[in-house]
């Protein structure tokens, strides 16, 4: 079913009602509201604009000057109670001819625009016009059905909210559009149809971030994610991949700060416990790092990198069978998770467990056969316990590796050692 179905129905049930004046009537701003109320006290501002127009202007024709944008501000009063701060006034003053063609922009993204037109007679003749250009410059066209006289002299307006249309659904004729009530989809879901440009807009900056991230261009990414944040504030992903390019760029304290955020945003986000406890462990806050990945893990117990993690800055701190546990725990949950042998290996050769280390290294390799710290580590141990043949071929594997990789001071250090075992 197209969305605009629904709005359609409801949209006939409003005319319906609109023929025995059974309307929903909402004082709230910011609520929806089929009926608006403008008071004397509220529409002697807007006659005082009016006049203030045609001071400034000196129109051939004051008095229809007048009408035309009394007609307006009403109908701009209205989209202001209804829509509140989800919108933004455009401020006349700034208009050169005090008309751009746009009466309002989301609050969120002031590159949409709302045009909205006003007009008094009988509902089910009237037509709200539309021209080319405003067309062009705007979202949506929002109707406001006058059911009074316009005039100096009228103190209080019953302004109803006829429906809106999204531009791109309007055909134009002779570089105008007319548009009648029943062709304007039901006023209820004007709101969500804004939010729902601006949720488009996020996904595609989103997109295009991750897109950045891929290609290692961090800095564009931080500009998508930036306008996603300008569009959805609350968006935790946004500030998530934020700091991990920030990371990237090495702004360590800049990365905490959009961890922080997202965290703040979703308090059980366990990728930005563990990359914030990344940021800081490379900030040389390991205590700050073990207490984020504690945290990671706590609400999700399987999460292998964080107890990786965990082990690699218990082991900084000297908590060296502290980091053996979570290393095994690691393992315990992906039994192939190379990294976690690599560093438990490690661990136990400062250990004193040559063996058990090499243990650990040659199941690394035989999970990644171009696992290459592996075969270096295995390489300097298997010398260490006499096993000089063993250590060459180790090291010389690990020297192609680098040279594959195109790492050639890793290559000649690994040549080098290989030229002292030969000694």
């Amino acid at each position: 079913m197209d969305w605009t179905t629904p709005l359609k129905a409801q949209q006939t049930d409003f005319i319906q009602r609109l023929k025995s004046a059974k309307l929903l009537h909402c004082d709230e701003k910011g609520q929806h509201s089929e009926l608006t109320v403008i008071s004397d006290e509220r529409s002697k501002p807007l006659r005082n604009f009016c006049w203030e127009m045609i001071r400034k202007y000196k129109p051939n024709d004051p008095q229809n000057y007048f009408i035309n944008n009394m007609k307006g501000k009403l109908g701009e009063e209205v989209v202001k109670s209804r829509l509140a701060d989800f919108v933004t006034e455009v401020d006349y003053e700034k208009r050169v001819g005090g008309d751009g063609k746009v009466d309002f922009t989301l609050t969120s993204d002031s590159s949409i625009g709302i045009q909205v037109k006003a007009r008094n007679g009988n509902f089910d003749k009237i037509q709200w016009s539309i021209s080319q250009e405003e067309i062009e410059k705007n979202a949506v066209l929002v109707c406001i059905l006058i059911q009074e006289e316009v005039s100096e002299a009228q103190a209080e307006y019953n302004l109803i909210l006829a429906g809106f249309l999204p531009t791109n659904m309007i055909t134009l004729s002779a570089g105008k559009a007319l548009v009648g009530i029943d062709e304007l989809l039901y006023s209820g879901g004007l709101r969500s149809y804004l939010k729902s440009l601006t949720s488009s807009k996020v996904d595609e900056y989103m997109r295009l971030g991750d897109e950045c991230i891929e290609k290692e261009d961090y800095q564009g990414a931080i500009t998508y994610y930036t306008q996603v944040l300008q569009l959805k504030p609350n968006k935790e992903d946004a500030y998530f991949y934020r700091g991990l390019a920030r990371y990237y760029l090495e702004d360590k304290q800049g990365a905490i700060e959009d961890y922080t955020q997202a965290i703040k945003i979703d308090p059980n986000y366990a990728l930005a416990y563990n990359s914030r406890g990344n940021a800081r462990y490379a900030l040389g806050d390991k205590p700050g790092a073990i207490d984020d990945y504690t945290q990671a893990i706590k609400f999700n117990p399987n999460y292998v990198d964080a107890y990786t993690n965990r082990g690699d800055a218990r082991y900084a701190l000297g908590n060296k069978p502290g980091a053996i546990d979570d290393y095994n725990l690691a393992i315990k949950f992906n039994p192939n998770y190379v990294d976690a042998y690599n560093n438990r290996g490690f661990v136990r050769y400062a250990l004193g467990d040559k063996q058990g280390a090499i243990e650990d290294w040659t199941q690394a390799i035989k999970i990644n056969p171009n696992y290459v710290n592996a075969y270096h580590l295995r390489g300097y141990v298997r010398n260490e316990l006499g096993d000089k043949q063993g250590a060459i071929k180790d090291i010389q594997i690990a020297a192609n590796i680098y040279k594959k990789e195109g790492k050639e001071t890793d290559y000649q250090k690994a040549m080098e050692e290989i030229r002292k075992i030969n000694k």
